[in-house]
């Protein structure tokens, strides 16, 4: 057994020795990608598409149907409050009020005879010279005159209103986007008013319904800066600012959506209604903060352990919501110090990201963080052939 013993020990030590060097050769066959800490401003935007819409669009209809007789206004047409913009044939209409004149007359006769047979039955039955019956008869004549007259009064009236609907005016002020019928068209308003032009109040001033994911929602919030750009000036930015974050969710296969509309000026009159808007609205901005690229909170060396989820709470230490919220903005990332060849763990604080860099704190300006690591092995290899073969030229 003492004759085995330093047998084990040398092997042991072996062992150890041969670990070593292959930590050593495994640590100098890896080559790290770094980048510098920088300082400058950084902006966190919440990207969305929309549509471009006037803020107050009129939709002027009929409200009885025939035929369109004449066509005051085209489109692009300027109008007025109160301007003529149609007119439908009033043959009918006005032969209808005819007829309810005519009706209107004739009641007014018969009550002006129910009203003089009341009169004279009454003074008859004083000198008893008629039944009682005979008076109550005439005053049921009367009264029912009286209401024949208000049905034919009323029936008047809407013949003369549906005369009048006959000349349709524009509501408010503005420019005319669209027309949707011609001269000679015949408008049915049986089911619902039939649309004929759709008018702008004001094209100065438009919005844009933006639809924001479900994730992004929570940190939009009103009078935020907003961003845009739309196909018809790629290289003009436009600006806005956030008015309405409504909350009615907008379902779309299984995505959730919020309106959020997003409050433009146009005075050059360049936007248009209808134009598709890529929004950016600025919901954080910081001025010469430190900032590292969002790769280096996705590099692990291999002999690291698995990285804890940020939204977890910690397994140690104080509870409660402010350690939870600790927890949340602390990460570790990887430097790589002046002549070293291992990297060195350090615990930082992030804050907003704009997607490619992100707010940082607990490093300096001339450290260099890690943000991928290359083995010679991995480096040596050849890149796949093309499958679909051919030759790749440069």
């Amino acid at each position: 057994m003492k004759r085995l013993f330093p047998l084990l020990v040398l092997i042991v030590g072996l062992s150890i020795l041969l670990l070593i060097v292959r930590q050593c050769r495994r640590d100098s066959d890896v080559s790290y990608q770094t980048a510098p800490v920088t300082r400058g401003p950084i902006t966190q935007l919440v990207t969305a598409t929309g549509t471009l819409n006037p803020v107050v669009n009129v939709q002027v209809g009929s409200q009885v149907s025939g035929n369109i007789q004449k066509l005051f206004a085209d489109f692009n047409s300027k109008v007025k409050a109160g301007d003529v913009v149609a007119q439908i044939d009033p043959v009918l209409f006005q032969a209808t009020v005819t007829q309810a004149e005519g009706d209107l007359a004739s009641a007014q006769a018969a009550l002006e005879l129910a009203k003089v047979n009341a009169a004279r039955t009454q003074e008859l039955v004083k000198k008893q010279n008629s039944a009682q019956a005979d008076l109550d008869q005439a005053m049921a004549n009367l009264h029912q005159a009286e209401a024949n007259l208000k049905i034919k009064q009323g029936a008047l009236d809407k013949a003369r209103a549906d005369l009048e609907h006959c000349t349709i005016k524009s509501p408010v002020d503005g420019e005319v986007i669209s027309r949707s019928v011609d001269v000679g068209q015949t408008v049915a308003a049986s089911l619902q008013a039939p649309v004929i032009f759709l008018i702008a109040n004001d094209l100065t001033k438009m919005q844009i319904d933006s639809n924001v994911a479900e994730a992004d929602v929570g940190v939009v919030t009103v009078d935020q800066d907003v961003d845009f750009t739309v196909d018809a000036f790629p290289f003009r930015t436009f600006h806005g600012k956030v008015v309405q974050v409504r909350n009615a969710p907008i379902t779309v296969q299984n995505v959730v959506t919020y309106d959020t509309v997003i409050g433009v000026s146009n005075p050059d009159l360049k936007l248009k209604p209808g134009m598709t808007a890529n929004v950016s609205i600025i919901v954080a901005h910081r001025d010469d903060v430190l900032q590292i690229k969002n790769a280096a909170f996705r590099f692990r060396p291999a002999d690291s352990t698995p990285m804890p989820n940020p939204s977890a709470p910690p397994k140690t230490g104080p509870r409660g919501p402010g350690a939870r919220e600790r927890s949340r903005n602390e990460r570790t990332v990887y430097i790589l110090p002046p002549g070293a060849s291992r990297p060195k763990p350090v615990q930082i604080k992030f804050g907003i990201s704009d997607g490619i860099v992100t707010e940082v704190q607990g490093l300096k300006e001339e450290d260099r963080v890690i943000t991928a690591g290359v083995t010679s092995a991995t480096a040596s290899q050849s890149p796949a052939a093309n499958p679909f073969g051919g030759q790749r030229r440069f």
